[in-house]
C-alpha cells in the first residue's frame, strides 16, 4: 500500500472530506497488491456490514497463505482453497488475478473520492492517489487545470513526482484535452 502524505493547502475544500478522502487513499485505493484488504478497509470506512467486512479480511489472509499463487491454482481451474470462501468473492478474486482490476474495487474506491477528483481519473495515469493530492495539494479539479499546472511546473514540486511523471501528465491531459475539444464544420453548418 502507498502512504499519502497529505500539504495542508489553502482551498475551498472542506476538513471532512479532506479526512475521507485521506482515509480512502490510506484505505487502498490503488490497483495491486492488498486489494482484499483494501475493500475491508474501505467496507468499514463506510460502516458496512461487518461479516461482510471479515470476509474479505479472512479472504485476504487465506490467499496470502496459500501454498502456491493464486493465479496458478485459477488456471487450472481449480477452486481456491480458502476456508469460508464464498462465490461471489471467488469470482471477485478470478476478476482480479485475470484482469489485473476488480470492478467492485474500483466501485468503491470511486465512492469514497470526492467528485472534484473523480473527474481527474479519466486522464490516463490518474489514479485515486494522485487524483486526491492533486486536488488537495493543488486544487486541481479540471483536466485544464491539470495541464497548466503540469504547463506552470508545478506538479514535479509534489513529492513523489519530478519531471518524467509530469510530462507524461500533460502529455495525457493534452490528448483528453484534444480529443473534448469541438471540430470545425469547415464551412457546413
Amino acid at each position: 500500500m502507498h502512504e499519502y502524505n497529505a500539504a495542508h493547502t489553502n482551498n475551498t475544500y472542506s476538513s471532512s472530506r479532506a479526512n475521507e478522502a485521506r482515509q480512502a487513499a490510506q484505505a487502498g485505493c490503488s490497483t495491486g497488491d492488498g486489494a482484499l484488504s483494501s475493500i475491508a478497509n474501505l467496507l468499514e470506512f463506510q460502516n458496512s456490514n461487518p461479516y461482510r467486512i471479515q470476509a474479505y479480511r479472512n479472504a485476504a489472509r487465506g490467499v496470502l497463505d496459500l501454498q502456491e499463487p493464486a493465479a496458478e491454482i485459477l488456471a487450472r481451474r481449480e477452486p481456491l482453497p480458502v476456508p469460508g470462501l464464498g462465490q461471489r468473492l471467488h469470482t471477485r478474486i478470478v476478476e482480479l488475478v485475470q484482469t489485473g482490476t476488480m470492478t467492485f474495487y474500483n466501485d468503491l474506491c470511486m465512492q469514497t473520492l470526492p467528485a472534484q477528483a473523480r473527474s481527474l481519473m479519466a486522464i490516463e495515469h490518474v489514479g485515486p492517489h494522485t487524483a486526491i493530492r492533486l486536488y488537495e495539494e493543488l486544487g486541481i479539479d479540471t483536466p485544464e487545470k491539470l495541464w497548466w499546472a503540469a504547463q506552470q511546473q508545478r506538479i514535479r514540486k509534489l513529492s513523489g513526482f519530478g519531471e518524467r511523471s509530469e510530462a507524461r501528465l500533460k502529455e495525457a491531459v493534452g490528448r483528453v484535452l484534444k480529443k473534448n475539444q469541438p471540430r470545425a464544420l469547415g464551412g457546413v453548418a
